[in-house]
């Protein structure tokens, strides 16, 4: 039983990078196959069909970024029960841990899906979008503890700010790649971190 799941891992493994690096529609089951190092009977034992992998990528990637997360944001809770605080406690975290990636973030595949939604059945795509959709609520549940205590300077709709932590990051791993300066992403999410502090820290004399 070890042996199936490591035999699982082993083919995600190989097919997310492959994913990644080029797209799904340009990546093969047979080049999967071979660079995993298994038969063909061995892959459709784990995935049926390749929409099958496509739905165990994306869950297992998501599973894996919330993980993530729940670690950052619960490290940051630790260190202070202030809930601004925590947000750029976490958010500092996170920018340690993306500089820490000495080639770089690898990709996400949630945007990787998003571009190529025509390739994926509608049982797919609404995994994504429930991906996306748990994010905002992520951030806006700490954005609407912050805001109980620590009024905005400026009107701002919550769920827009929440969604901001997605499209920084997720446009912070774009540039990244475009311009080959895999510190990039971490510098995008410390302007992000400056802005929410300079948005809901409290005036001088409050």
């Amino acid at each position: 039983m070890r042996k199936g799941f490591e035999t699982r891992e082993r083919i995600m493994d190989v097919a997310e990078q492959a994913v990644l690096e080029k797209g799904f529609g340009a990546t093969s089951i047979d080049e999967i196959i071979a660079a995993a190092e298994i038969t063909k009977s061995g892959f459709i034992y784990h995935f049926p069909d390749k929409p099958a992998l496509a739905r165990a990528l994306l869950e297992r990637y998501i599973e894996r970024d919330d993980q993530v997360l729940d670690d950052i944001f619960g490290r940051a809770f630790e260190l202070t029960d202030d809930p601004l605080q925590a947000m750029l406690v976490g958010l500092k975290l996170f920018a340690e841990l993306m500089a820490d990636l000495p080639a770089g973030h690898p990709g996400c595949l949630v945007a990787t899906y998003c571009y190529q939604e025509r390739l994926f059945d509608s049982e797919i795509r609404e995994i994504n979008a429930r991906a996306v959709q748990a994010w905002r609520r992520r951030f806006r549940s700490l954005l609407d503890d912050i805001v109980a205590t620590y009024p905005p300077r400026d009107e701002v709709d919550l769920d827009d700010l929440a969604d901001m932590f997605s499209t920084v990051i997720e446009g912070g791993i774009v540039m990244s790649k475009a311009l080959r300066d895999p510190p990039l992403l971490a510098r995008q999410v410390l302007l992000l971190r400056s802005y929410v502090k300079l948005l809901l820290s409290p005036r001088v004399g409050r």
